[in-house]
């Protein structure tokens, strides 16, 4: 399955352990967020980019699109005993 990257914003390391990121998260689709114990989540890839854009921004985000492919029901048959 091939989606379109769905990009939520960006962030610029600032030293060899610490990653500074701004999240939008109106840019994420509500498709994308769920709940688990009464708290909603969203999965994101952080990506290092190539090189730092014009603002020194050095990683973007993503929303993480994978998914598990939906089974196939197949008729089961009873184990022999």
């Amino acid at each position: 399955m091939d989606e379109k990257t769905i990009f939520c914003g960006s962030g610029k390391q600032t030293n060899e352990n610490i990653l500074n990121i701004s999240i939008c998260l109106s840019d994420i689709p509500k498709e994308y967020i769920y709940d688990y114990n009464g708290k909603k989540y969203t999965k994101i890839t952080a990506v290092k980019k190539r090189e730092p854009d014009n603002y020194g921004k050095t990683h973007y985000l993503k929303i993480d699109t994978w998914r598990p492919e939906q089974k196939t029901e197949s008729k089961s048959e009873t184990p022999p005993f």
